[in-house]
């Protein structure tokens, strides 16, 4: 056949795959290889297509057959992916070969093949295989549920391509890191001077707890438009302001930072513009349960169910609505599934486990914790749920160890804080308890929205119990400026008055918490311990004394 004539039938493959032609592609793929000889790159192009028309184990065969396995690596990956396709993990790992990584995904041990394909330059810019190598180990050691080898894996890729999204994807999403530990990893990519604007995208994408102002200026950055009129190299911005992923990425730092509202809108403006980016869906879910929007959920997560009903999020979207309406069971089975669907689902995983502490069902929920914080080592809310159902319980020690784990993995969630705050008020130790408090505070960002207002409370009765009463004062003012209808705080204020000896102002206060909870009955018992106080108080003043004497005649 004449060389004109296998160019254009091999055109007409590369067409065919263009155009998701599969069974044409694979058709006009075997003619080519039979007709020039099974050349090398046709035999390739065969094996691609039978790859994308998901005929794995014929593709393997054929790879098999013509001994081109160990030809070229890019042979060697395909055969790989074909055994990642049909789950054959271990045979898959033995196709990539004897290579090995150290803690923090640098190559210890390379095949010649490897070596030869991660020194050499790209001269234009496309992934390295030698990157798609290490991803796809990766994947094998997570899928064998060896998590440590394939965080050094999923490591490793990053490292020798930054432009291996995948590779950091599964790292952030799947929890894998802890905060400092994502810094010092995205600390040692190489980036082109051009690629800032993947940096600051990666930064951005990792644990958004702690660092607001850096934060805020990384997005702005990939937000600005560039001055045209500087040099290039001087140029600052990305002009990336209306792309979808930042958009995403954005909503779930407003969530991070309980500003729920804010990431609520946020998401169902980007939501009505795309209404299939699945990357913002976890935060729109989780901030409409928080705000309690019940019937947002209720059609978000039928439509997710008809379009997606193999993915993960949309069954969790069902169990945000049962859970929403307090039908924790249903909320449960559901949060179940999601998590078969895809076991490295982590919000899921907390959705499930709050089901069952919702219903103080504390050894199941312990359960579900313990298997949260063994599949996201990276992440703290597991361990900070655990000790607050330890705390829950009265168990203090075990509480205090569990939330300095939190603390360890994360020291910039002001929840922990927090709850390390009401652990120490617990104890009766006030002083410390009012320390960890405003730690908590002063790593919320301004402006303090209700979300807090429980934790400017803790701090009040902290300072209360300090007999610090001004400033306790300060506070409950401070909360009642977040959430003007807290009962509790207006009865709270009116007793640290009442404590005062102030008991006029304590009787307005008593009567505030009294009108919004009618049933207090502390506050009824202390509002009658306060009216009785006044009238002695007035009773026995020199000016009543005064007034009851001047009435009586004279007497010489």
């Amino acid at each position: 056949m004449r060389e004109g004539e296998v160019e254009k039938l091999r055109a007409v493959v590369r067409d065919c795959l263009g155009k998701h032609l599969y069974s044409s592609a694979i058709f006009f793929a075997d003619k080519l290889a039979t007709l020039a000889g099974n050349a090398t790159q046709d035999l390739y192009m065969q094996a691609q297509a039978l790859y994308l028309g998901k005929q794995y184990r014929r593709a393997l065969h054929l790879l098999r057959r013509h001994h081109l396995i160990t030809a070229d690596l890019r042979f060697r990956y395909l055969a790989a992916k074909c055994l990642e396709e049909i789950k054959e993990w271990d045979e898959c790992l033995l196709m990539l070969g004897d290579s090995e990584v150290d803690e923090e995904g640098n190559l210890l041990v390379m095949d010649d093949q490897d070596t030869e394909l991660l020194d050499k330059n790209i001269e234009e810019r496309e992934i390295s295989i030698g990157a798609a190598v290490c991803l796809l180990r990766g994947r094998a050691f997570e899928a064998l549920e060896n998590r440590a080898r394939a965080l050094r894996w999923y490591k490793a890729a990053l490292k020798a391509d930054p432009y291996c999204y995948e590779a950091f994807e599964h790292l952030i999403d799947n929890h894998m890191l802890t905060s400092e530990e994502e810094s010092v990893l995205l600390s040692s990519l190489k980036f082109d001077p051009e690629d800032r604007w993947l940096s600051l995208l990666y930064s951005c994408r990792a644990k958004k707890y702690g660092q607001v102002s850096v934060i805020e200026e990384k997005f702005q950055e990939l937000e600005k438009e560039p001055d045209e009129s500087r040099p290039e190299e001087e140029r600052v911005g990305c002009s990336l302001k209306d792309n979808n992923d930042i958009i995403a990425c954005r909503a779930d730092y407003l969530y991070h930072q309980g500003e729920f509202q804010r990431c609520y809108d946020t998401t169902k403006a980007l939501l009505e513009k795309d209404p299939y980016q699945l990357n913002c869906m976890p935060f729109h879910i989780a901030s409409a349960l928080e705000l309690g929007r019940k019937n947002d959920l209720f059609l978000r997560a039928h439509n997710l169910v008809q379009e997606y009903p193999q993915k993960a999020i949309s069954w969790f979207a069902v169990g945000c609505y049962y859970y929403c309406i307090r039908q924790f069971d249903h909320a449960r089975r559901y949060f179940c599934k999601a998590t078969t669907l895809e076991s490295s689902f982590a919000p899921a995983w907390l959705g499930f486990a709050n089901s069952y502490a919702a219903q103080d069902e504390s050894d199941q929920a312990m359960a579900a914790y313990r298997t949260s914080a063994r599949l996201f080592a990276g992440c703290h809310l597991p361990a900070l749920c655990i000790g607050m159902e330890y705390l829950r319980t009265n168990n203090l020690n075990l509480a205090e160890q569990f939330f300095l784990q939190a603390r360890s993995i994360c020291s910039t969630d002001p929840l922990v804080y927090n709850e390390l705050g009401v652990l120490a008020y617990r104890n009766r130790d006030y002083d410390t308890a009012s320390r960890w408090l405003r730690k908590a505070l002063q790593l919320v960002p301004p402006p303090l929205t209700e979300a807090w207002e429980s934790t400017v409370v803790n701090l009040a009765h902290s300072l209360r119990k300090l007999k610090s009463y001004p400033e306790a004062i300060s506070m409950y003012e401070r909360a009642l400026s977040l959430f003007p209808r807290g009962a509790s705080t207006y009865a709270a204020l009116g007793f640290t008055y009442h404590l005062q000896g102030k008991t006029g102002k304590a009787v307005d206060y008593y009567h505030k918490a009294l009108g919004l909870n009618p049933h207090d009955t502390f506050t009824a018992e202390m509002l009658t311990s306060a009216l009785q106080e006044e009238c002695l108080r007035l009773s026995s003043a020199p000016d009543a004394e005064f007034y009851s004497l001047s009435g009586m005649p004279h007497i010489s």
